[in-house]
C-alpha cells in the first residue's frame, strides 16, 4: 500500500532562479532564505528520503473546467517563462512521469464524481511552479507529476481533489512526496516600486494586514492546526492568496483535511516576493489520512 512520505508548502518565487550574486545584490548583501532553504531541504530531507514519485500541486497551472494531472511518460525541452523571460529563459528540463499514478488519480476522481482528469498531450505546457522546485529538488529518473489548480474550484473542491490524489497514491502502492508549490498572500507592489522592494524583508509585503494574515497561518501550520487554516479561508481570501490557496488546500485534503495535525517545519524565513508572502514549510510526518496506511 502506498503513502505520502512527506509534504511541503513551498515557494517557487522567481528570485530563487537568479544567480547567487544577483540574489545577494537584490537582497542588500545577503542571500534569500527562499533559495538557501530549498538547498537545506534537499540536504536534510529529500535527498535522504526514500520515495517513488513527486506530485506537484502547481499554482501557476490554472485550469477552468476541471483539475488536470499530467500523464506523460516523459517531458523534455527548454522553458522560457512568458511572465518573466528575463529571469527564467531557456531552462532545460527532463521530467520522467508516472502515467500509472495519473490514470489511477483520474479513475478515483470519476468514482467519486470529482472533476480531475489525466492528460498526456505532448503539447501541454510546463510551468515554472513545477520547474523551479524540480531544479532544486529533482533526482534524475524520479518521476515528477503536476496537478493544476482549477480556478473555478471552491475550498471544498480542492479538499476533495486532495483526497482523490491520496486515495490513488495508496491504490497503486507509490511512496510520494507531495509539494504544494505556491505562495501565501499574492498582491504585487506597483511597477514603479518593484525594484526598490526586492529585498526579502517582510516589511516589503504589500500591506501590514496581508503580512499579519500570512504570519497567522504560518503559526497555525507550525502548530499543526490545519483546521484553523481551512475554517478561515473566507477571511484569508480577502488577501488574495496565490491561486485561491488551492495548492495548499489540495495538500491538506490529501493529508486528512481539517483532521490533519501534521506540524510544519520552516526552512528559512517568511520573506517578501515583490509584495507577496513566501515561505517553505515541510510536514515530516503527515497525519493519518486517505494516503496513509
Amino acid at each position: 500500500m502506498g503513502d505520502i512520505a512527506g509534504a511541503g508548502l513551498l515557494s517557487h518565487a522567481p528570485v530563487i532562479m537568479f544567480p547567487e550574486p544577483a540574489r545577494i545584490e537584490a537582497n542588500g548583501g545577503g542571500d534569500f532564505t527562499l533559495a538557501t532553504g530549498l538547498e537545506r531541504l534537499r540536504r536534510e530531507v529529500t535527498d535522504p528520503s526514500e520515495y517513488d514519485t513527486v506530485v506537484v500541486l502547481d499554482s501557476h497551472w490554472a485550469t477552468t473546467t476541471e483539475a488536470v494531472i499530467t500523464a506523460h511518460p516523459r517531458r523534455t525541452g527548454l522553458f522560457t517563462s512568458d511572465e518573466m523571460p528575463g529571469a527564467i529563459s531557456r531552462l532545460p528540463y527532463d521530467l520522467s512521469g508516472d502515467p500509472e499514478l495519473a490514470r489511477a488519480v483520474a479513475a478515483v476522481a470519476r468514482k467519486r464524481s470529482v472533476w480531475l482528469e489525466a492528460n498526456d498531450d505532448p503539447y501541454l505546457p510546463v510551468h515554472y511552479a513545477t520547474l523551479n522546485l524540480w531544479t532544486y529538488l529533482g533526482r534524475a529518473g524520479t518521476p515528477w507529476v503536476s496537478v493544476s489548480v482549477c480556478q473555478t474550484a471552491t475550498t471544498e473542491d480542492f479538499l476533495a481533489m486532495g483526497e482523490v490524489v491520496a486515495e490513488a497514491v495508496a491504490s497503486v502502492g507509490r511512496r510520494v512526496l507531495l509539494l504544494a508549490s505556491g505562495g501565501l498572500s499574492h498582491r504585487f507592489r506597483p511597477l514603479a516600486e518593484l525594484r526598490d522592494r526586492m529585498a526579502a524583508d517582510p516589511a516589503n509585503i504589500v500591506t501590514p494586514e496581508a503580512r499579519a494574515a500570512d504570519e497567522q497561518r504560518i503559526a497555525w501550520l507550525e502548530e499543526g492546526r490545519h483546521d484553523r487554516v481551512i475554517a478561515t479561508m473566507p477571511e484569508y481570501l480577502r488577501f488574495a492568496p496565490e491561486a485561491r490557496f488551492g495548492h495548499y488546500l489540495m495538500l491538506a485534503g490529501a493529508l486528512g483535511g481539517a483532521a490533519c495535525r501534521a506540524r510544519g517545519r520552516r526552512f528559512g524565513a517568511y520573506e517578501n516576493g515583490i509584495g507577496t508572502g513566501q515561505v517553505h514549510l515541510w510536514f515530516d510526518e503527515p497525519a493519518a489520512g486517505p494516503g496513509r496506511p
